[in-house]
């Protein structure tokens, strides 16, 4: 193999189309970080979601927590296509999310705490995903279908934990299967049936 720098035309237009692919990136990194550690923890979270009150809120988060792990294989291809990589140690890689405020409340079966730590899951991802967006829109057609397509997702997380913590309807139907991915399906095969 050479050791010069290849020339890659997918990276080349981009540029030229005026986008900064180093920040796009990073910032790309940075939220599947923030996707890999909210699969995690909604884990967790769901396993504390005990009693006739906590199975249907497990089935919440479990909806959210498979579709957060799509939304990180969702991104990979695309942080590689770029150039960029992961970081190898996956500690750094976890505290890169900053979430760390999704550890299980103190106490750990509190059913309306750990809805909040998802909410507010949900809602930092949604900031994230729309920066990616305008980063990407009118610049990088590729890019910004999959952040489309996972800020969509994550609205919808969003609005679920609005109505199990206010009453707030939210026109959730249930899905088919949990992980169905109505709209990063296209992006990561990984959970297919």
């Amino acid at each position: 193999m050479a050791d010069t720098k290849p020339h890659v035309v997918g990276i080349e237009v981009l540029k030229q189309a005026g986008l900064d692919v180093d920040a796009l990136i990073k910032q790309l990194v940075i939220n599947s970080s923030v996707e890999f550690a909210a699969y995690y923890y909604f884990t967790l979270l769901r396993a504390h979601c005990v009693g006739v009150e906590g199975e249907g809120i497990k089935y919440v988060i479990e909806d959210a927590r498979m579709e957060d792990l799509s939304h990180f294989e969702s991104s990979i291809a695309r942080i590689y296509q770029l150039g960029g990589t992961l970081p190898i140690d996956p500690i750094d890689y976890i505290k890169m999310s900053g979430c760390e405020f999704l550890q299980l409340p103190k106490k750990r079966t509190d059913h309306m705490e750990i809805m909040k730590k998802c909410l507010k899951a949900e809602q930092g991802a949604i900031v994230n995903w729309l920066k990616v967006c305008k980063m990407t829109e009118g610049k990088d057609p590729m890019t910004y279908d999959i952040a489309k397509d996972i800020l969509a997702e994550e609205i919808e997380h969003e609005s679920w934990f609005l109505e199990l913590i206010y009453g707030r309807p939210s026109g959730h139907m249930r899905r088919k299967f949990p992980g169905e991915r109505p709209h990063t399906s296209k992006h990561s095969t990984a959970l297919d049936m």
